[in-house]
């Protein structure tokens, strides 16, 4: 058997196996008009962007083939979803897209940016024995002028380079100049890496090449996988500490387990140098977790847990002692 025919049925077997680390598993039927508590919405890799603009959290995650949004006055009650982007069949050409993974929105310089991580089953002319397909999979930026959209991306590719293997990217401004900050993924190098490129001021376009930060070893709580013998960087967010410390919650696994940790740069600086914090700050089971400052100035993480089908979005209260960051409690929705 030729080594792209068994390629060819390990794609498909991972098509009807479980849902990949960052597959999205969308969950009821679109109704704008719902409104629904917090503990009621099922949604995996969730963002929370909060708009002062209009005292608006916007919630966002992966649909069908397209991004999803849920809108809060207050992140108990949530209205929604409705459909704010659905990926055209032409994006990236001839090859199609078969889901969008991990959606982040921002808001720069009065425009909204959708960071979305589009996944396809174009094999690359590599490809290794015994392991997952390396295939065209990357992050994109798209931009809207408003929540809602519409977003147009600005190439028919991937913004980060289309030779990588990429997903979860995400903003960081440091010094007024756009960065983004992603994941190499596992699938393409084995041991997954988080790095980071220089973004045009209108986050169309990347500048220079990508610069290593850390790998997914360097997680002293990580674990790489017994079936795989890899290692997993997932999900990272960037959060500027009051010390001046510059801090990154990132995912991987604890023996199979969703895990998130932290790294943390002295310098203050994207460049670093990183080190990691030895003890994770969530290891129940869920991760791909990301930061907001809600409209009262609490500091929160949202993340997806558990890490299967019925993943929901999870808030926590965070504490930023200067040195790191700490879950103080879980924020529910509910009185007392």
């Amino acid at each position: 058997m030729s080594i792209r025919k068994k390629i060819f049925i390990m794609v498909i077997a991972s098509v009807l196996a479980a849902p990949a680390l960052a597959q999205p598993v969308p969950w009821g039927p679109q109704d704008p008009n719902r409104i629904q508590q917090l503990s009621e919405i099922y949604m995996r890799d969730v963002c929370i962007l909060p708009d002062p603009a209009n005292q608006t959290y916007y919630m966002i995650g992966p649909g069908f083939n397209s991004v999803r949004m849920y809108t809060s006055k207050d992140l108990k009650t949530w209205q929604g979803p409705k459909t704010i982007f659905t990926t055209p069949a032409d994006i990236w050409g001839d090859i199609p897209v078969v889901g969008i993974w991990a959606p982040e929105m921002h808001s720069y310089k009065g425009k909204y940016y959708l960071f979305l991580t589009f996944d396809t089953r174009n094999l690359f002319a590599e490809q290794w024995r015994n392991w997952r397909p390396r295939v065209t999979r990357g992050s994109q930026i798209l931009v809207g002028d408003s929540p809602n959209g519409p977003f147009k991306p600005f190439q028919n590719h991937s913004t980060l380079p289309t030779d990588m293997m990429t997903l979860d990217g995400t903003l960081w401004v440091e010094d007024g100049k756009p960065y983004i900050v992603f994941c190499h993924e596992w699938v393409q190098i084995s041991n997954g890496t988080i790095e980071y490129m220089a973004l045009r001021d209108d986050l169309s376009e990347t500048i220079g090449e990508p610069t290593l930060l850390f790998r997914g070893s360097d997680g002293p709580w990580a674990t790489f996988s017994a079936t795989e013998g890899n290692f997993v960087t997932d999900g990272p967010y960037l959060y500027k500490s009051k010390s001046g410390r510059l801090f990154m919650i990132w995912s991987s696994f604890i023996t199979g387990s969703y895990t998130v940790g932290l790294a943390i740069s002295d310098s203050g600086k994207l460049a670093g140098p990183w080190k990691q914090q030895k003890e994770p700050i969530y290891d129940k089971n869920g991760g791909h977790a990301m930061l907001f400052t809600t409209f009262d100035g609490k500091l929160m993480m949202v993340l997806h847990a558990p890490n299967n089908r019925e993943a929901q979005p999870r808030i926590f209260e965070l504490q930023d002692t200067g040195e790191n960051l700490k879950v103080v409690k879980e924020f529910t929705g509910k009185s007392g």
